[in-house]
């Protein structure tokens, strides 16, 4: 009898298809895989830690319920990133959470002291603060994201944070094409707003 494949050497399409047998194993070596990714992919759409983690356990569960509907003319990562996506815009919908960052700061207690501060960083661009400063921008873009209507913010995390293009955000998310790239437009028109008035 043959021994079994190494998963860590199949590819993913390999490993799902062992999946859908029922192969245990093969379950989790997907989890394995794609539990950081997945889990950061809903961390960055909901902003709480502890909530992203339940989502991720309740995306996978699912991927486990119906690893016999992936096909593997797909990548299993945008099928996987669909299932993530769906997860965390229905518990955005179903709590209404305005997932705002807090944690640009660490002496801020509110939107406005972080945001006063990372004013006053703006204006010292040649100081040693320039890292705290970078720091800052950078919060005031996750804020300024978590504004976004969840449509959007997916589209925006997935091209500008997961580095996918226009067709895998259209297979992931199951939007035409065009849908992507005006949900992307209006997105950035969006942001350069909510950043602008950031700065004024």
């Amino acid at each position: 009898m043959a021994p079994p494949p190494d998963l860590t050497n199949l590819p993913d399409a390999g490993v799902a298809a062992l999946a859908q047998r029922g192969r245990e194993d093969a379950f989790r070596e997907i989890v394995r895989r794609y539990e950081r990714p997945v889990f950061s992919l809903i961390y960055r759409m909901v902003r709480d830690s502890a909530a992203a983690e339940d989502l991720a356990q309740d995306a996978f569960i699912k991927v486990l319920n119906h690893i016999d509907k992936y096909q593997p003319e797909f990548k299993l990562s945008s099928w996987l990133f669909k299932i993530a996506n769906n997860v965390a815009i229905d518990h955005l919908r179903r709590r209404q959470l305005h997932t705002v960052s807090m944690s640009g700061s660490p002496d801020a207690t509110s939107a406005e002291e972080i945001e006063a501060t990372s004013f006053e960083l703006a204006d010292t661009a040649d100081s040693p603060l320039d890292e705290i400063e970078s720091r800052e921008i950078g919060s005031a873009i996750e804020r300024a994201i978590g504004k976004l209507r969840p449509e959007y913010r997916s589209c925006i995390l997935l091209r500008h944070v997961e580095a996918r293009s226009y067709e895998e955000i259209a297979a992931t998310l199951d939007l035409p094409l065009g849908t992507v790239k005006t949900y992307i437009h209006r997105a950035r028109i969006e942001l350069r707003a909510l950043l602008q008035h950031l700065r004024e």
